[in-house]
């Protein structure tokens, strides 16, 4: 069984209002963003307090970074003291990172097609593309490893993972979930919860 863990998205970036294709792509949260932060920092709070004995690890990318100093101060807790954890970073969208669906369609018209399809197991164009199956395979010995209560800051797609991990969701469903960046998501006697 998992220990308990609370995961939060990274606070809204600009890239996410425009419908950018962030993945690996290094960019800092809005305004809106900084207030989900310290949204989800205060609900932490009042769900475990000072969280002593708990680990701290995000995201080494800057948005996962600044959303977790938040999260900790407004915690009350020195925001630097996390480590962070780069098999944790997003999945890598390859050629398109950077680009909206809109964009790729009009420069080569049917190329998201095939992701559509089969949006978990899709590998985009580019070298350093993956599918969030691979992320998975990238993620799942970090997760096997947790062995004390944790709080982790990450991203879409690492949630998306977690899903599969531990509810068995269907692919299909997995790679299509909404991941809010307002709320905790709270592992918990193999349950997932939204709070």
């Amino acid at each position: 069984m998992f220990p308990l863990v609370y995961f939060v998205r990274h606070g809204q970036t600009d890239w996410n209002m425009e419908g950018r294709l962030q993945g690996q792509a290094d960019t800092d949260i809005t305004e809106l963003g900084r207030r989900q932060a310290d949204r989800n920092g205060r609900k932490l709070a009042e769900l475990i307090g000072r969280a002593e004995g708990f680990d701290f690890v995000a995201s080494p990318m800057r948005r996962t970074r600044e959303t977790m100093e938040r999260v900790r101060t407004a915690m009350g807790l020195p925001p630097k003291d996390y480590r962070t954890d780069p098999r944790l970073v997003e999945v890598h969208f390859g050629d398109w990172q950077g680009h909206t669906f809109v964009e790729l369609e009009s420069r080569q018209p049917g190329s998201t097609m095939a992701r559509s399809k089969d949006k978990w197991n899709f590998v985009p164009p580019g070298a350093e593309g993956e599918s969030y199956q691979m992320l998975l395979e990238r993620v799942r010995p970090w997760f096997e490893a947790l062995e004390r209560p944790t709080v982790c800051v990450a991203h879409g797609g690492v949630m998306r993972t977690v899903f599969r991990m531990v509810a068995d969701t269907p692919e299909r469903q997995a790679a299509r979930l909404d991941v809010p960046q307002d709320k905790v998501l709270r592992l918990s006697d193999g349950r997932l919860d939204w709070l």
